[in-house]
């Protein structure tokens, strides 16, 4: 099975608050990511403070597989905002899935099984 990590779950690995030794085991190697979520995750605010933080989270996204948003991922986007009232990010997240037939890995399952996806929890730290 491959697997699609939802920004939310790259912050929480980065981050150090996970405790899912399948998830260490996934982005150890290598990892699948939407374009979005490199956007989100480099976004954070915290980085634009913190130079040195900033460089170890783009060495860190760059183990990623970074999937772009090609046009069939765009066509699979509107078709979910308009079916479902979806979030464009989430939207993305979810086309980039379903065209590329992912599980998409995340805390916020209801989110994306709605949408027709399957989904993966994490494990977080107590």
């Amino acid at each position: 099975m491959s697997y699609l990590l939802d920004t939310n779950v790259v912050i929480y690995y980065f981050n150090g608050l996970t405790a899912d030794d399948a998830l260490h085991e996934m982005v150890s190697k290598s990892f699948n990511i939407s374009v979005i979520s490199k956007i989100e995750f480099l976004g954070w605010g915290i980085f634009a403070t913190d130079p040195e933080l900033h460089n170890q989270a783009r060495t860190f996204i760059g183990h990623a597989h970074v999937f772009d948003l090609s046009e069939q991922v765009a066509e699979q986007t509107i078709r979910l905002r308009q079916q479902f009232r979806t979030k464009t990010p989430d939207a993305i997240i979810a086309a980039t899935a379903l065209v590329h037939n992912l599980t998409v890995v995340t805390r916020n399952t209801s989110d994306f099984s709605r949408l027709g996806l399957n989904t993966s929890s994490v494990a977080m730290k107590p």
